[in-house]
C-alpha cells in the first residue's frame, strides 16, 4: 500500500497543535481542482472554531463554473470566507490581508494579527506567500513538502504569518481522493505508480471532459477503456517501443503532465456532490485506502 508521511509531518502537526491558541485567522490553501480532495481533515479537526479563510488557488486552471459551486458550498460553513486566487496575480492577492483583518475581528493595536497559513504539499502555499510578502521568503520547488519546518513572516500590512509545512494525513479514508491527490500531483512521484494513477485519470476525464480530452490527442472517436486511451496516447506522443510494444509509463507520464500543466484547458476533478457521507470510524478501523504502489 501506498504510504507517505515523512517524520517531519508528524512534527509538523505538534508544532500547528501548539501554535492555535495564539492564531487570529487560519488560511487554508486549496487546490481549485480538488477543493474536497485538498482538504487535510486533520488540520479541520485542528482548527476548532477559529475563522478560516478557504483560497482556491491555482484558479486558473480549474473549471470555472465548478469552482463557482465550490466557494458557495465553503461560503454556507461557520466562520468561512471562501475567495479564488492564481498565486502569482498580484491584484486578486491585495484583498487578501483586508479580509483577513476583517475575520480576525478586535485585536490588540500593539501586535500584528496572526495568521496560519495550512495546505498540504505542493497547493501553491509557499508561492501564496511569497506573492503577498512581496518577495522571496518561503521556498517554492515543483516536489511536494518543499517546506520542512515552520516558519514566522512579518508582511508590511500588518499580518505575521506562520508557514507550516505541507502535512498529508496519515489514512485518506476516500479512495477517490487518494487517486485524485496523487493525479494533481501533491503526492510524490515516487510514491505512486504511474499507470495506476493515468488510468483512473483517463477514466475520470473520459466522464467529465471527454471533448477536451479528445482535442488534445486528436482523437476522431474516444476509445471506450482508460486503457485504450492510453495506447492511442503512446502510438501520438512517442510511447512505442520497438516491434510497437507499448511503453506504459511514458504514456502515463504525457497524460499526467498534461492534465497537471493545464495543457487540457481548464479542468477540475471533483463537484461538491462528489463528497462522501460520513462513515462510522469504528467500522474502517483497520482499513488505509490509499492507491496501490507497484
Amino acid at each position: 500500500m501506498l504510504g507517505w508521511y515523512p517524520g517531519h509531518m508528524n512534527k509538523a502537526r505538534r508544532q500547528i497543535k501548539d501554535a492555535l491558541p495564539e492564531i487570529d485567522v487560519i488560511i487554508e490553501v486549496l487546490d481549485a481542482r480538488l477543493p474536497y480532495s485538498s482538504a487535510n481533515p486533520m488540520l479541520n479537526e485542528l482548527r476548532g472554531n477559529k475563522p478560516c479563510l478557504k483560497i482556491l488557488s491555482r484558479d486558473d486552471l480549474a473549471d470555472p463554473v465548478i469552482t463557482k459551486r465550490w466557494i458557495k458550498h465553503f461560503e454556507g460553513q461557520s466562520e468561512t470566507r471562501a475567495i479564488t486566487v492564481t498565486t502569482t496575480e498580484s491584484r486578486t492577492l491585495k484583498q487578501i490581508p483586508k479580509i483577513v483583518k476583517e475575520m480576525a475581528g478586535q485585536v490588540r493595536k500593539d501586535r500584528p494579527v496572526r495568521v496560519m497559513v495550512m495546505g498540504i504539499p505542493n497547493v501553491g502555499k509557499s508561492t501564496l506567500i511569497n506573492s503577498l510578502a512581496g518577495k522571496k521568503v518561503a521556498k517554492v520547488g515543483d516536489e511536494p513538502a518543499v517546506t520542512k519546518r515552520q516558519q514566522k513572516i512579518a508582511l508590511p500590512s500588518g499580518i505575521a504569518i506562520i508557514d507550516t509545512p505541507g502535512v498529508l494525513w496519515p489514512r485518506i479514508e476516500d479512495q477517490n481522493s487518494a487517486y485524485r491527490l496523487a493525479t494533481s500531483g501533491a503526492i510524490r512521484n515516487t510514491a505512486i505508480d504511474y499507470l495506476d494513477i493515468a488510468m483512473f485519470a483517463a477514466g475520470e476525464l473520459m466522464v467529465r471532459y471527454p471533448q477536451p480530452l479528445s482535442s488534445r490527442y486528436k482523437m476522431n472517436k474516444l476509445p471506450e477503456t482508460p486503457e485504450a486511451i492510453l495506447e492511442l496516447i503512446a502510438s501520438k506522443r512517442g510511447g512505442l517501443k520497438a516491434g510497437g510494444q507499448i511503453d506504459w509509463h511514458k504514456a502515463s507520464e504525457v497524460l499526467l503532465n498534461d492534465l497537471r500543466s493545464g495543457h487540457m484547458g481548464r479542468l477540475s476533478l471533483e463537484v461538491p456532490e462528489d463528497i462522501p457521507e460520513p462513515v462510522d470510524e469504528s467500522e474502517n478501523a483497520d482499513e488505509t485506502n490509499v492507491p496501490t504502489a507497484g
